[in-house]
């Protein structure tokens, strides 16, 4: 049983190793995870066919070692689970980079604007100037209207790549209202420069207010857990009434249902959305 768990370790912690290795080969195509080219889609297809054939091999050594079918189905759904939590998990990470870097992307459209630059030119600026990921989205926007894509679809499309970011969306809406009605396209960024600003301050101190109720969520959810592995430390047969009689068990059962019901429960009074 120990090598079994000593192999299951050893190969979660080879799968995760080459999850990243693969992720990280491929980082630059993975920047166009979600544009329609036949190459990414071919890359995608890659990074999958390696996990299978890893995992199917590190499923045939586990079952060869310790002789357990079941641990062997452990350790190959585990494989197969893990890189793609490391690929949602950088997503979501390069969106939350994007998204901070939205009050700067429109800083620079304003002052291409005030210069007397097209908001192409503007979009040329970002993906020259701006760290990554802004100006990689921004030069695939630049690449989509040089190969006949108007600015308008390049746009559209940068925000369905992204996920839809809302701040994005605002910029992407306000740019092509600006551009269809004819209005001040400067004066609209400066205000949605200070509507953004807003909302961030308001959702700091949300968070701020909010953080002591998510902190006692958190403490009581794991108290109970903590203080059965306490009292097993010093007495091992405490709670074998509470599993060998049916109340005891039905007690159980209901304890734990009653815990997940009050950790849903904190985590929706605790959250607030914006």
């Amino acid at each position: 049983m120990e090598i079994g768990i000593f192999v299951l370790i050893l190969a979660s912690s080879l799968l995760i190793t080459s999850g990243l290795a693969i992720e990280k080969k491929s980082f630059p195509l993975s920047v166009l995870r979600k544009f329609s080219f036949s190459f990414l889609k071919k890359e995608k297809l890659n990074l999958k066919k390696n996990t299978l054939i890893l995992c199917l091999i590190i499923f045939f050594l586990t079952i060869l070692i310790t002789h357990s079918l079941l641990l062997g189905i452990i350790v190959f759904l585990i494989g197969l689970s893990i890189p793609k939590l490391i690929s949602r998990f950088k997503e979501l990470e390069r969106r939350k980079k994007f998204s901070n870097q939205i009050l700067d992307i429109i800083m620079t459209i304003n002052s291409c604007l005030k210069a007397g630059s097209s908001l192409l030119q503007a979009c040329e600026v970002i993906a020259e100037e701006l760290p990554p990921p802004a100006c990689e989205e921004f030069s695939l926007v630049v690449k989509e209207t040089r190969v006949g894509l108007s600015l308008e679809e390049a746009l559209i499309r940068l925000n369905e790549r992204l996920g839809k970011i809302k701040e994005l969306e605002m910029l992407i809406n306000s740019l092509l209202i600006a551009r269809e009605t004819g209005g001040d396209v400067i004066k609209v960024l400066n205000r949605l420069a200070i509507t953004i600003r807003d909302n961030r301050k308001l959702k700091d101190m949300v968070n701020t207010l909010t953080l002591q109720g998510r902190l006692q969520g958190l403490i009581m959810s794991i108290l109970p857990f903590f203080f059965v592995a306490w009292v097993l430390m010093f007495n091992k047969h405490h709670f074998d009434i509470m599993f060998e009689s049916s109340l005891g068990r039905m007690l159980l059962m209901l304890a734990l249902v009653l815990q997940v019901i009050g950790m849903i429960l904190i985590k929706r009074f605790s959250t607030v959305k914006m």
